[in-house]
């Protein structure tokens, strides 16, 4: 077997891969991000017989049995992985720097060691001295717990591999390297072999290894973006590092449903989860001011009430200014043509700002007839009842459409004690049931207005 190498040219942004320099990657777009890599080039003597494989089998002959999942105790966690951890998946976590990923991670690592599970964490970044200051600040730890600070991917292989454990940490891939392969830690061709020892370990030894990874300034996971279609579970931890409440968030996941989101609030001792997060959202939600309505948003398969604000006022300027926080900035341009297309109300010129409040970024359509009713609360300066809720998708029409699980929104907004309930007309049958709650069906925005 005859062995040399060759160089080969990765996109940093998307992992494109590409035998010459070229000034914009053809797969993101972007510009003057690709790097030169030397790879290892192996050549080896082909015989004329193919190596056996695995027999094909029926459908019907695979044995389907519930997957045996270990909980973490952190009910906000279990309910983003899909009901707890699997034994054997390989789990993402990415989000911004000092953002808790490593707190967040610690705590798991705290509750399975607690239930005498063998447990390894991996630290690239820190040193032991520095994770042990973090671990005194969250709690006791069981001996269960393994600590090793360590980069070199063989070694963490063997270490694995002689410690038997039944969850592994890493923090984090991009500081992870491989002696066969000659470029810097971080690059694209060693965090794809990286991700790739770890997935063959996990699933060869039936482990659960959690992989922080790093992300950019548009807060992707850093790395290619085979990264992420290599492991089962994606999860993103987001929120404003000076406020004091977290994210995390399922953008992908094998053995549960996705966009799946859990709330933590950050302490002195670590994360706490924020068993109701609706409660959470609204508290300090001034009273009796216009602009400011509640709507129901639903994130995987949890309904959210959230404070939409919006503030409408004169402009001086040529060209007003338009400002949306927290939700789709062209969203809201869109819904101020229409309601100065079908409703004549004379938004041009006027500037126009949208806030979602709490600091959440919300992208779901149901918010439309929220955002509709504030802008216009605020224009006329009139005041919605504090105890109505709305949510409904708007169209270019101005009618009010349909939006999925209506009785669940319905459901939660009784349980926090609202009384009125503004909805799609076509969605009423599917919350009729509900009582408690005065439920007005509304075909259009102008529908909606009459009725407050």
């Amino acid at each position: 077997m005859a062995k040399g190498k060759s160089t080969v040219f990765f996109c940093q942004n998307c992992g494109y891969e590409s035998a010459k320099w070229m000034g914009q990657c053809p797969g993101c777009r972007e510009w003057n991000t690709f790097v030169e890599e030397a790879v290892p080039k192996t050549v080896t003597k082909t015989t004329g017989r193919s190596r056996a494989g695995g027999e094909p089998v029926c459908l019907a002959s695979i044995d389907l049995k519930e997957e045996e999942r270990l909980t973490t105790h952190m009910e906000e966690l279990d309910r983003v992985l899909g009901g707890g951890i699997v034994p054997g998946s390989l789990i993402l976590v990415g989000g911004d720097p000092g953002i808790g990923k490593s707190t967040l991670l610690l705590q798991v690592c705290q509750q399975l060691a607690g239930d005498g599970r063998k447990v390894l964490y991996i630290s690239g970044e820190e040193s032991l001295r520095q994770i042990k200051l973090r671990a005194a600040r969250i709690g006791s730890f069981a001996d269960s717990l393994r600590l090793l600070c360590e980069t070199n991917l063989s070694a963490i292989e063997e270490t694995i591999r002689r410690e038997q454990p039944q969850a592994v940490i890493i923090d984090s891939i991009q500081t992870m390297y491989g002696e066969e392969i000659s470029s810097a830690p971080g690059s694209v061709s060693q965090v794809r072999e990286s991700t790739h020892v770890l997935m063959q370990l996990a699933k060869g030894l039936n482990i659960t290894i959690f992989i922080v990874g790093h992300v950019t300034k548009e807060g992707t996971v850093a790395g290619p973006r085979v990264l992420e279609h290599m492991v089962d579970t994606v999860l993103y931890f987001e929120g404003d590092r000076h406020a004091s409440y977290r994210i995390l968030r399922s953008v992908k996941n094998r053995f549960g449903s996705t966009n799946e989101i859990g709330v933590f609030e950050m302490k002195g001792n670590g994360l706490s989860q924020v068993p109701n997060p609706s409660e959470y959202m609204l508290s300090g939600k001034p009273e009796g001011a216009s602009g400011s309505i509640v709507a129901c948003s639903l994130e995987g398969t949890r309904p959210i009430l959230i404070e939409i604000q919006a503030l409408v006022c004169r402009s001086n300027l040529a060209m007003p200014r338009r400002t949306a926080a927290g939700t789709d900035y062209n969203r809201v341009n869109l819904l101020l043509a229409v309601l100065e297309k079908r409703l004549n109300l004379p938004l041009s010129g006027c500037d126009a700002y949208v806030n979602i409040a709490g600091g959440i970024r919300i992208q779901e359509p149901a918010l439309d007839l929220g955002i509709v009713l504030a802008l216009i609360s605020s224009y006329q300066d009139k005041v919605i009842s504090d105890r109505t809720l709305v949510f409904g998708e708007v169209g270019l029409s101005g009618e009010v459409r349909a939006v999925s699980q209506a009785a669940q929104r319905v459901q939660e907004a009784r349980k926090l004690g609202f009384d009125t309930v503004i909805l799609p007309a076509v969605s009423m049958e599917q919350a009729a049931d509900i009582s408690g709650v005065r439920l007005l069906g509304v075909r259009t925005v102008k529908d909606a207005v009459q009725l407050l």
